[in-house]
């Protein structure tokens, strides 16, 4: 592993030591891109606020996790005929790779051009890592990378490889496959891999992949798994996987937005080939496509990038690049404007501010508020389409081809 650019030494680790401020997940601690960090910088290139830079081997989109001051990411590597599926752990605080665990070794299937064979983001929760590959397996680790257990068993067709992440549940692991035929809902048990329950995504749609992350929620003191997928989106028990509610939306399929919840509404898009943003009110039973869709934007609504809630207003960026704020409840737009480039990685609010950055490795920092506000943009000249990790004073992202730590030096 090189050091591209290794500055001099940073804050102590003791900078890290709230867990408050980790980042465990695929769109943070709460899994809704918020985040309680603070003193983050506001401006940066390639070597402005760079505290360092680290190169990472192999391929993959996933983003970063920070956990216990180790930043945790997947990749995959050619090894002969095989696909190596990696595990890598840096350290937060120096990016020195401290190790790096080969998950699961596999023949390689073919993907989209823009996506990767790493794609799903680790998730981490106390002395356990959870990495998910979509069709080639799951698998847990323990912090000093040692294979706990692995599930190769769920086998489905992909289409355009792997993409959402998973989420913990209790003792449960749950995450969508949404492949060519036969898309399910799985919950694996923590502990061993075992599945708990797996439950088929009833849909209509002709075009079955999608690549979504669920979103746990509670409505009424009642737990749900609200679970995207095409042409529809369920909430499940997440004890059981039994069906509370769904709604249709058609055909829209490869969606991959993971929700967002407030005001008593789920916000997702509803995927290719035109994404329609839909505000659904989440205290229904059965079918509730004809009662409690709220309001729909259909344009400028995002087919990747997730929505991010703010108090009463909610914000997206297509992938072309419009963001917009719109009011939550009513679906009013206060404003809608060109942010320069397009977009896959999902928008952050953190310090006060929201955080977008698009394909070509520029980050856009904006104002929150009714009205359109640009504070920077940051260019870093680098592809990237993962979404951010954040801690106090400091933004990780990744690029194609490099893991950097943003950051006063």
């Amino acid at each position: 592993m090189k050091q591209a650019l290794r500055l001099a030494p940073l804050l102590c680790l003791a900078t890290f030591a709230s867990a408050a401020t980790d980042w465990p997940q695929f769109r943070g601690p709460d899994g809704n891109g918020h985040s309680p960090a603070k003193n983050l910088p506001l401006t940066w290139d390639t070597t402005k606020n760079v505290a360092w830079k680290t190169e990472l081997p192999g391929k993959g989109w996933s983003s970063p996790a920070l956990h216990k001051n180790r930043l945790y990411l997947t990749t995959a590597e050619n090894a002969d005929a095989n696909l190596s599926l990696r595990v890598l752990c840096h350290d937060a605080a120096t990016g020195k790779q401290l190790w790096s665990t080969e998950a699961i070794a596999t023949p390689p299937v073919k993907h989209h051009s823009k996506n990767s064979q790493a794609s799903p983001t680790v998730l981490a929760d106390g002395d356990r890592l959870y990495v998910h590959f979509g069709h080639y397996g799951t698998a847990c680790l323990d912090l000093a990378g040692k294979v706990v257990w692995k599930q190769s068993d769920l086998q489905y067709s992909p289409v355009h490889g792997n993409g959402g992440s998973p989420i913990l549940v209790g003792n449960a692991l749950i995450f969508s496959c949404d492949g060519g035929s036969d898309p399910f809902v799985v919950a694996l048990d923590k502990g061993s891999g075992k599945v708990l329950w797996k439950v088929k995504r009833e849909t209509t749609a002709k075009k079955n992949f999608s690549f979504t992350t669920p979103t746990l929620i509670t409505v009424k003191g009642q737990q749900q798994l609200i679970t995207p997928g095409s042409g529809v989106v369920c909430a499940l028990d997440p004890k059981t996987g039994a069906e509370l509610w769904r709604c249709r939306y058609g055909e829209g399929y490869s969606v991959i937005p993971k929700p967002v919840f407030g005001h008593g509404m789920i916000f997702l898009s509803s995927g290719y080939d035109k994404p329609v943003l839909h505000a659904i009110r989440a205290d229904g039973k059965g079918d509730v496509t004809d009662t409690h869709i709220a309001w729909k934007l259909e344009k400028g609504a995002p087919h990747t990038p997730s929505p991010l809630l703010v108090g009463n207003e909610l914000y997206v960026v297509s992938d072309a690049g419009i963001a917009s704020c719109l009011d939550a409840k009513t679906g009013t737009v206060h404003w809608s404007e060109r942010a320069g480039g397009n977009y896959s990685a999902s928008p952050l609010f953190a310090d006060g501010k929201i955080w977008l950055q698009n394909e070509t490795g520029i980050g856009v920092v904006l104002k929150p508020g009714k009205t359109f506000e640009k504070l920077a943009e940051n260019p870093l000249g680098e592809k990237t389409l993962a979404s951010y990790a954040v801690t106090d004073g400091a933004l990780f992202i990744r690029t194609e081809t490099s893991l950097y730590r943003i950051g006063a030096k």
